[in-house]
């Protein structure tokens, strides 16, 4: 019993440190990500981290693949609230939103740090190309009645188109255009789902 509650009082710790790392990746992007600082967000001391992670790049990893995770689980309950027929919008307007674009921290890992993941190590690469790829599947799954290359296509343009709105719309320090970018993504995606 003993040793159950430990491991369960470990793997409690280790998702803090995930979570904490995770919005860190999103706040400050890879290259301000540190385990000090990572440590301190969980509410855990420096010298504890190699209990839980063997190097700085294996915390980067795992907290992208936990960033992208959150982000998925995030946008699927957006589908799933949408009214029938409206799914994809849904997740469209979720991603586009103003909370969205005023917290980075909250949202898409690929919209906050993306620039900065082919600069990092193979396993943090990895794991950011498995949550994209769960972007376009989660996408391409709005489109059952095309057939799964036409479908697949039509996803990985939607979500490059949304991730790069989401950039743009961060970038400028026009709140009107801003606004004007996701509009015009949010009408070329709907004309391109129809």
């Amino acid at each position: 019993m003993a040793m159950v509650e430990a491991r369960s009082k470990k793997e409690e710790t280790r998702e803090r440190i995930l979570r904490a790392a995770a919005r860190a990746i999103r706040k400050h992007g890879y290259e301000g990500v540190g385990v000090a600082d990572v440590m301190k967000e969980a509410g855990l001391t420096h010298g504890g981290f190699y209990a839980h992670f063997e190097s700085r790049d294996a915390l980067l990893a795992a907290a992208a693949d936990q960033a992208g995770a959150e982000s998925i689980e995030h946008l699927t309950r957006a589908i799933a609230a949408g009214k029938p027929g409206q799914e994809l919008m849904a997740l469209v307007d979720t991603y586009l939103s103003d909370r969205h674009v005023a917290a980075p921290e909250q949202g898409c890992a690929i919209a906050a740090a993306g620039s900065e993941v082919p600069r990092q190590q193979a396993e943090v690469r990895r794991a950011a190309s498995r949550r994209i790829k769960d972007l376009i599947g989660l996408i391409e799954r709005q489109f059952p009645e095309w057939g799964r290359g036409a479908a697949h296509d039509k996803a990985m343009g939607i979500a490059a188109s949304l991730v790069g709105a989401v950039v743009l719309a961060r970038a400028v320090d026009d709140a009107q255009l801003s606004n004007r970018i996701r509009k015009a993504a949010r009408e070329l995606i709907r004309a391109t789902a129809g």
